[in-house]
């Protein structure tokens, strides 16, 4: 049962590559027969892992989105990495996401291995945020998505933009790169009405509907 349940991790790993893999390429890997790896396979689909199968000289296998999120295999390096970015997006002004990651740090650092731990909680322990005497923007997640996905598709925005004196403005733009600073988020874009690069407080932009 043990052999079984350290070569499911395995595969689940060679899986979470994202790329194809051929059964043939995954008996090779895994030291078992292509039947071998289609009942693994299987028994990952049973566990909530949607393993993907495409027949055919260019088929194979991958790991595909699921509606439900399972258990991840993370090395060394990558779990740092992720505990780190759970810190660091503590205070970073998004709303309601510096305790989720709190929580989800605590949930990682559960399970790491004392070596990583320490690591972790040296980064923690020492080192001190600047934030330059601003006050913290808090910004909606939501909206960061939604602007994120503006940026990636070329889409071009409408939104109603608040100054720092009060004043709105309709603004119609071309997003660029989304900007995180000191705490505040900003969204880089061209301006198509004063034809000329813009810079808007995420905080400040409220998007409206499509005509």
């Amino acid at each position: 049962m043990l052999e079984t349940s350290a070569r499911l991790l395995r595969l689940l790993s060679l899986l979470q590559t994202h790329r194809d893999w051929s059964g043939a390429d995954l008996a090779d890997r895994l030291g078992v027969t292509p039947r071998t790896v289609r009942r693994d396979v299987d028994k990952l689909r049973e566990l909530g892992y949607p393993v993907n199968a495409a027949r055919g000289t260019g088929g194979g296998y991958q790991l595909g989105a699921g509606a439900e999120l399972p258990p991840l295999l993370l090395d060394d390096e990558e779990a740092v990495a992720v505990a780190v970015g759970l810190r660091t997006a503590a205070g970073h002004g998004i709303e309601g996401i510096g305790e989720s990651s709190v929580r989800a740090l605590a949930k990682l650092e559960q399970v790491l291995p004392n070596r990583l731990r320490r690591r972790v909680g040296a980064l923690g322990a020492f080192t001190v945020p600047m934030l330059h005497g601003q006050d913290a923007s808090v910004v909606d997640p939501g909206l960061l998505t939604e602007l994120a996905a503006a940026c990636r598709d070329a889409e071009r925005l409408r939104f109603a933009y608040r100054t720092h004196g009060g004043d709105s403005s309709r603004r119609t733009v071309e997003p660029h790169r989304l900007v995180c600073t000191e705490r505040r988020w900003y969204l880089v874009a061209w301006d198509l009405e004063r034809e000329d690069w813009r810079t808007f407080r995420a905080d400040r932009i409220t998007p409206t509907p499509p005509h």
